[in-house]
């Protein structure tokens, strides 16, 4: 089985700052982390190569610090690393960076998944996935919490509100994948080793033959009108005790704060 996951490299901070020019996070002086949901993306093709044999492919667009992250799937299993790379790309939107993504799959071939985080925790779009599918043509499976495959077709579990759907379908197909029961694997001692003597090629738009008015600004509809950070809350207070005087304390302050 041939899998392809497609992993962001995303600020590590809940303290977003925002360029009031530009209206894009300020990512100076920020340490950077594999997408949370992506790193379950990879636990599920490692899980699938693992016991249908096959190859585990992880790619990103973005800047040349990127390869840090895929570097550290390589470590966590993956078996090769392709980072995407062009000054082209800047100013992407999501459906420019699915287009992009879409081209370099076609590059490799024959695919028979694309593995999504159903969501990047810097935008929150949920739209790279099922665009890519459109881009390529085939079908798509969202927010899947597991996948069993019987040699033909899948058979995966969407989350619902009030449970789960059980759906069969058969590659190629792109599946977003949501939070795990099980905590992706950790990077091994072997793998590490392996990370850092691997050289992660970077394709150019030329190399996945872009066409311009599909990639970067020019090909990214999206218009951002006004982008803000909301207003920090004050902090909580914690009444200890259980005694009737603490029971008390807090009746009064919520009185106080006409709740009651």
């Amino acid at each position: 089985m041939e899998i392809v996951v497609c992993v962001k490299q995303v600020p590590d901070t809940t303290e977003v700052k925002i360029d009031p020019v530009t209206n894009t996070l300020i990512r100076e002086g920020v340490p950077s982390i594999v997408n949370p949901f992506d790193k379950f993306a990879l636990e599920m093709a490692l899980q699938l190569r693992d016991k249908h044999g096959g190859k585990v492919t992880v790619i990103s667009m973005g800047p040349p610090q990127a390869a840090a992250a895929l570097r550290e799937c390589i470590a966590m299993g993956a078996d090769e690393a392709v980072l995407l790379s062009d000054r082209a790309f800047a100013g992407s939107d999501t459906l420019a960076t699915s287009y992009t993504l879409s081209q370099a799959v076609r590059k490799m071939g024959n695919v028979d998944l694309v593995i999504c985080g159903k969501q990047a925790i810097d935008g929150d779009t949920a739209q790279v996935g099922p665009e890519m599918a459109e881009h390529l043509g085939i079908g798509q499976l969202t927010y899947i919490s597991t996948i069993e495959f019987d040699g033909e077709k899948l058979i995966a579990h969407r989350e619902q509100d009030e449970g789960y759907d059980v759906i069969e379908a058969k590659p190629p197909l792109v599946v977003t994948i949501i939070k795990l029961a099980m905590d992706p694997r950790l990077p091994t001692v072997k793998g590490t080793a392996k990370a850092y003597r691997t050289e992660v090629p970077v394709w150019t738009a030329a190399d996945i033959a872009i066409d311009p008015k599909f990639a970067g600004l020019e090909g990214s509809p999206t218009l951002v009108k006004r982008i803000f950070t909301p207003e920090r809350r004050g902090k909580g207070e914690i009444i200890q005790g259980d005694s009737k005087e603490a029971v008390d304390v807090l009746v009064d302050k919520l009185r106080q704060a006409k709740i009651l």
